[in-house]
């Protein structure tokens, strides 16, 4: 599993790079927005199909009133998409941008950050679905390739060269709040009691301070009165020394690049709470020492209830937090081989620590459950947008949601009454949601986000094994698939006689498709035949 992080590490930065270097062309940004729409139209970008074609429902005989753009019209998959300068333009001077939330979103928030338009009203799909959104799962028999995100019980293998205390402000990348997600511990109870002695003796032989000047310094800087830290999707839980908890969501604001008295930076990264009344500290920045997406293996927090600016002294005062696992030895043992990077720069990050990261399935659209949601959802922030219509937007959004509703039904009773109850894919496998949905079983080559083509030959094995074990009359594959990994599948069958299925996850609609007729219901309602035949 340790290549997939690696894999992820390369692709990510290589993304991003290319991010930043359109988000500098910042002067350059409010001219390339000047004619990106129609005068006198609200405006509404979408990156994918399903959201362009949900805003098309509810919009109905009004949509000539608007600009409606899809960002990915020309087949582009989600995972590989980079935004143009032209996409970006079109972003900043839009009313409304849709997208989905995921991994592959990483680039939003830098372009969020510099809109023109500082009444953009931005949707996040995976925001809007909170709790029904899924973690991404390698079920048995997956492939675990180099182009898959790293999952489950491995965790994240957390590499320490990826710190650093000096950098080119232009080489820090966005990151989302999920590289600090899990439950996290305050340090300072233990440099208060004794527990870290040890480290700060191991740093005075080698250091310019005394052990206890180390402890002093650690313990001052240390200081918090919160104990603990629970981080889960964008939702943020405080427990104080004396029990009490508060929480909030909190809205990715950017980066600020802090430079120190030495001569070193760091990367804070900052998030605003969405709940000003919950009692949840308002403006809080994140410091690990690393400056592009990777999972955090410990973290400095800072925060004020007034602003940014009104944080207290951060080169002195820096409230570390540490995995909740980790016991007060493994923190000790940590912090008397780690330097800080504002207190000793040069010090050598010579070990590593395990930590779990956990990858959420962007695939949301492929539940028509989901589907339903989202167009409420959308529907809300155009009837907003547009409130003299609202009644209009309002009762389109409510005849489409019955449609899908009816086409629910029609799954459930599909699957209840089919022979089977688990399909195969020989391809990779975007349909998590509907899977779950339905209470189905599956087994795939490779998980949804996979780049891969070629199947190793264990994978083949195992999943011709299970098609010959269920005794399942076909195997199935996405849109475009060359559908060589399930006829090689189906070659090392008992049987060999297995149909090739196809099911579309609409992440590859050109303009061409939109042109000919093609929608989200209708393509959502030819793969329940497809799944039907796939379960007889």
């Amino acid at each position: 599993m340790r290549s997939l992080a690696k894999y992820f590490g390369f692709y990510w930065r290589k993304k991003m790079k290319k991010i930043t270097k359109l988000l500098a062309l910042g002067a350059m940004l409010a001219f390339g927005t000047a004619g990106a729409f129609s005068a006198g139209k609200k405006s509404i970008v979408c990156t994918t199909f399903p959201q362009y074609d949900w805003c098309r429902e509810i919009l109905g005989d009004k949509a000539k009133d608007f600009d409606l753009t899809l960002l990915l019209d020309k087949g582009t998959d989600l995972h590989s998409f980079q935004p143009s300068f032209s996409d970006i333009a079109k972003i900043s001077a839009s009313d409304m941008f849709i997208y989905v939330g995921g991994e592959s979103d990483g680039w939003v928030s830098g372009v969020l950050k510099e809109a023109k338009n500082k009444n953009l009203v931005p949707v996040n799909m995976m925001e809007v679905l909170g709790e029904r959104v899924k973690e991404e799962e390698v079920v048995e028999g997956m492939q675990e390739t180099e182009h898959s995100h790293e999952h489950g019980e491995e965790g994240h293998h957390h590499d320490h060269g990826k710190e650093v205390s000096t950098f080119e402000d232009s080489e820090v990348k966005s990151r989302n709040l999920s590289d600090w997600a899990g439950e996290w511990q305050s340090a300072y109870p233990l440099a208060l009691d004794g527990t870290l002695d040890e480290a700060f003796e191991e740093k005075a032989e080698s250091g310019k301070m005394t052990a206890e000047e180390y402890k002093n310094y650690y313990q001052k800087g240390y200081k918090t009165d919160i104990s603990k830290i629970s981080i889960k999707k964008d939702k943020i839980e405080f427990t104080y020394a004396d029990g009490r908890k508060v929480s909030s969501k909190y809205k990715n604001v950017g980066f600020y690049i802090q430079n120190w008295s030495t001569g070193t930076k760091a990367a804070m990264y900052r998030f605003v709470a969405k709940n000003k009344k919950s009692g949840a500290p308002l403006f809080i920045e994140f410091n690990d020492h690393m400056i592009e997406p990777a999972a955090a293996e410990h973290f400095h927090i800072r925060m004020s209830n007034e602003s940014f600016d009104a944080i207290v002294d951060p080169e002195n005062s820096f409230p570390t937090f540490f995995p909740a696992s980790m016991s007060g030895e493994e923190i000790c043992e940590h912090l008397a081989g780690h330097g800080h990077s504002h207190d000793e720069d040069g010090d050598e990050h010579g070990h590593h620590h395990e930590h779990d990261e956990v990858e959420y399935d962007e695939h949301v659209w492929l539940s028509v459950k989901n589907a339903a949601v989202l167009t409420n959802a959308i529907a809300s922030q155009i009837e907003k947008l547009d409130p003299k219509n609202a009644s209009v937007y309002a009762a389109n959004a409510k005849n489409y949601v019955e449609k899908l509703n009816a086409l629910d039904k029609k799954y459930s009773e599909t699957v209840a009454s089919s022979k089977f109850k688990t399909i195969l894919f020989g391809d990779r496998f975007p349909f998590r949601y509907l899977a779950d949905d339905y209470g189905l079983k599956y087994y795939a080559a490779f998980v949804g986000c996979s780049a891969e083509s070629e199947a190793s030959f264990e994978t083949v094995i195992f999943l011709a094994k299970k098609v010959d074990e269920l005794g399942l009359g076909s195997v199935l594959t996405i849109e475009n698939s060359n559908g060589k990994i399930a006829r090689t599948v189906i070659q090392n069958t008992s049987k060999k006689n297995q149909k090739i299925l196809k099911m579309d996850s609409l992440q590859s609609v050109n303009q061409k498709d939109i042109k000919g007729g093609k929608n989200y219901l209708g393509t959502m309602t030819e793969n329940l035949s497809v799944l039907k035949e796939a379960l007889n």
